[in-house]
């Protein structure tokens, strides 16, 4: 009795010491990840998220073409979560959404603690994991159109940290599994943060479940009904597969219209770098951790996880989601997408390794990889946002594109209606930046990121096929025949770049853009 009065004592104090620790270390790479990953929330699907938000906040925004800027809110909380928090904590959106995304960095990060934490005893082991990953955090995820995690806010952002720490609390339970125990306290938890996970992003948390069935059928100790669990995990989700894209209703040739400017989600469209990248996980895992002699049992775990819920999506993935299958409600659903929560894995295991074998207690060589790989990953990331401040809040933009917007938010009533090239985003100096989310004006819908959110959502298809035949060619000068239609469509300003042939009245010009009313007037 008196040792055990002793003991939990000090069990408690080491406890908290090692939290501590996780605390300080996550806290620091968190300051590091966000100074070579940079913050840029308006683009891409940033800007999405966040005219959703704005709507929330005042609807009086939007008053046309509204679904293109409300479509997420039907599938996340997320949104009504930041605009509940803006209400209540009575501070500017901007505000909210830079301490999120510094946030969700660091409960990432220290997700990654903690299944570092379930694989060694080794703090070398453990910093090796963490800091890995807040190196790669914007790394792509093979030819997903996925960063593990986005240089911006957006659901995604709070499940992917969420769905991590159900996979660490799932290593819990394959801990016990292996002495022939369970672990109810950790499944509870990985229940709770699964719960989480699918209120901010449901698909991706069915899709860390399934890496999470896989994880815990292949702990099972005994052989048989481990490769029973197996193969029964394999055949429910192949023939589930292959029962939606059986019983869903055939997509409309307008939808696979739609459908086909999402070149991610076929994999006959992919490069060979992009294969490489869905055999990474199972190459790198398997050749440190399935070799003769390798001692590491949650190692050898994790590589066998990435072999069949990997080899089990791409086979999904090669069998449904196909450009041809006539309801493409497989490829809508992206399968593929498990490779997220496959490349946290990866790359968490890979930097254990290498901080117990290699790193260990050389300072230079920590130094080293933070340097090579953080200073490859900011350069990386200057390249993808040129025209655009590495950290754009709260500092006002220099990008041209963003400065027109924000004089189309402050010159233009809230109704007046605009239009842009379809291809805007991709335009040289636009940096990917989302129109809606920064001018806070409705635009007829563009091809890049709205075709996106008609994919997912087929009852915006015609829509979007009508903004596709009012905007084409509009960067080339809109003819009378193309302003009547946009006229009919209730469109009342052009955005074009500056390059572009015009007779209209510009009311607003800057060295890569310029804003004209529809109608007659001079060229500027």
């Amino acid at each position: 009795m008196k040792s055990q009065v002793v003991i939990e004592p000090i069990a408690a104090a080491e406890r908290a010491t090692a939290h501590e620790s996780a605390g300080r270390i996550t806290g620091a790479l968190t300051v590091a990840a966000v100074v070579v990953h940079g913050y840029h929330p308006y683009v891409e699907d940033g800007g999405v998220y966040l005219s959703g938000i704005k709507y929330l906040l005042h609807p009086q925004l939007y008053p046309a073409w509204t679904e293109f800027a409300t479509a997420h809110l039907r599938f996340s909380l997320f949104a009504r979560m930041v605009a509940w928090m803006v209400r209540t904590l009575h501070v500017s959106l901007m505000s909210v959404m830079f301490a999120l995304y510094v946030a969700t960095i660091w409960l990432t990060l220290f997700a990654g603690w903690q299944v570092a934490r379930r694989c060694t005893d080794r703090r070398e082991g453990r910093m090796g994991a963490v800091l890995l990953l807040a190196l790669l955090l914007t790394v792509p995820v093979a030819g997903t159109s996925l960063m593990l995690v986005d240089p911006y806010v957006t659901a995604r952002s709070v499940s992917t940290p969420f769905g991590l720490l159900a996979l660490a609390e799932a290593l819990c339970l394959t801990e016990a599994m292996r002495t022939g125990g369970w672990r109810w306290r950790a499944a509870g938890r990985c229940v709770l943060w699964l719960t989480v996970a699918a209120a901010m992003h449901p698909l991706m948390a069915v899709y860390t479940l399934a890496t999470i069935a896989v994880l815990v059928a292949l702990a099972i100790p005994d052989a048989p009904m481990r490769r029973f669990a197996v193969g029964a995990l394999c055949v429910a989700g192949f023939g589930m597969a292959g029962l939606l894209e059986g019983s869903w209703p055939g997509a409309s040739a307008d939808y696979a219209r739609v459908a086909a400017t999402r070149a991610y989600w076929f994999l006959g469209t992919w490069c060979w770098y992009e294969w490489l990248g869905l055999a990474a996980p199972a190459l790198v895992l398997g050749a440190i951790f399935l070799r003769r002699g390798a001692r590491s049992a949650e190692g050898g775990l994790m590589a066998w996880t990435a072999i069949v819920a990997g080899g089990m999506a791409i086979a999904v993935a090669m069998a449904f989601a196909r450009s041809s299958s006539a309801a493409l409600i497989v490829a809508r659903l992206q399968p593929l997408r498990i490779f997220q929560d496959l490349y946290l894995l990866m790359i968490l295991m890979l930097g254990m390794y290498l901080g117990e074998r290699l790193l260990k207690e050389r300072r230079w060589a920590w130094l080293g990889l933070f340097a090579i790989a953080g200073g490859a990953m900011f350069f990386a990331q200057r390249e993808t946002f040129p025209a655009s401040g590495h950290w754009e809040y709260p500092l006002r933009s220099a990008n041209g594109w963003v400065q027109g917007f924000l004089w189309i938010r402050d010159h233009t009533p809230i109704t007046a209606r605009f239009v842009m090239d379809p291809n805007y985003v991709t335009l040289p100096g636009e940096d990917s930046q989302n129109f809606r989310a920064i001018a806070e004006r409705s635009a007829l819908p563009d091809y890049a990121k709205d075709g996106g959110v008609a994919s997912i959502a087929p009852d915006l298809t015609a829509e979007w096929i009508a903004g596709q035949r009012a905007e084409k060619g509009l960067d080339r000068g809109a003819g009378t025949e193309q302003s009547a239609r946009l006229r009919a469509l209730g469109v009342d300003w052009v955005v074009l770049s500056r390059a572009a042939p015009t007779g209209l009245d510009c009311e607003y010009a800057n060295s890569v853009m310029k804003v004209c009313r529809l109608g007659g007037g001079v060229n500027r």
